[in-house]
């Protein structure tokens, strides 16, 4: 019963690790930036949906808020911003959106001061129970959009005509150019996606977890380790890698000695993974030497 709770609370919080993870794969396959500010879009996201909440507003009216809310911020970096770094190197890519993230911080602690806040939609009230183990509706949610988020752009990237853009541009962009592939529109397009998914993640993670905007914008180092697991090429490795991550930082907690290693969990986890993928090229430097 017990460890069938850890592994519920574990996999619906993976879910949210995954979701983050796979935003950040598609953006980086699609620009080549990798988005550390991606966690402060869920955030900002997830406040505002609260604020929606507290104006005393229909609880659709917050998923969609967030949902808008993170496209929104997503969209406006990638369209203003992002553009004038392209030429970048990609270490540059990603530092310039930590400046992001730190603005978005900002914002939020001005608009809203530290205070416990607690944003409840309507899926936390109903609950099935599964192998006498109670779950919420927004538990289940999270589970299966993950998993419908893969598949759904698994198959837009292969069969559709704006997937198979957002795969050449990400192969090379100069040469997307010349093949008449507007970059502007199929950028703008990914980062577009990549907010949705962190306007979502971000309220799912504010109900779930904790509504502080400075958890849920550190959200983005699991993320960021689910999508090493991914190669931060392969969005149902990445899948696999938040749930695993979730899972075993849940566990972690069961046991006092190990609670402390759970904080870690993404790290060690992120750093096994780029381990083993590097162990074929060390064979191959050791039968060339």
């Amino acid at each position: 019963m017990v460890y069938g709770l850890f592994l519920v609370s574990g996999l619906a919080v993976g879910s949210l690790y995954a979701l983050g993870g796979i935003g950040l794969v598609i953006l980086r396959n699609s620009t080549g930036v990798l988005n550390f500010a991606y966690g402060a879009i869920a955030a900002f996201a997830a406040m505002f949906a609260w604020q929606v909440s507290e104006w005393g507003l229909p609880g659709i009216f917050a998923w969609l808020s967030a949902v808008l809310t993170g496209i929104g911020l997503s969209v406006v970096y990638g369209r203003f911003l992002a553009p004038s770094l392209h030429w970048r190197e990609p270490a540059v890519k990603a530092i310039a959106t930590l400046g992001y993230m730190l603005i978005l911080l900002g914002v939020m602690g001005v608009f809203w001061e530290d205070a416990l806040r607690k944003i409840s939609l309507p899926s936390d009230k109903i609950a099935i129970t599964i192998l006498g183990v109670r779950v919420t509706l927004t538990r289940i949610i999270a589970f299966v959009v993950s998993i419908l988020v893969v598949i759904g752009m698994v198959t837009y990237q292969r069969r559709s005509r704006t997937g198979l853009n957002m795969r050449a541009l990400a192969d090379n962009r100069s040469h997307a150019a010349l093949l008449g592939i507007p970059i502007v529109k199929t950028e703008t397009l990914a980062w577009g996606i990549s907010g949705a998914l962190a306007g979502f993640t971000g309220l799912i993670f504010g109900s779930l977890v904790r509504l502080e905007p400075t958890v849920i914008t550190f959200m983005v180092i699991p993320a960021v380790a689910a999508a090493v697991c991914g190669r931060l090429t392969s969005l149902p490795l990445t899948l696999a890698g938040g749930l695993f991550i979730g899972v075993v930082e849940s566990m972690l907690t069961l046991y006092k000695p190990a609670a402390g290693l759970r904080t870690m969990a993404p790290f060690l986890i992120a750093a096994l993974v780029i381990l083993w993928m590097q162990r074929g090229q060390k064979l191959t430097f050791a039968k060339e030497a």
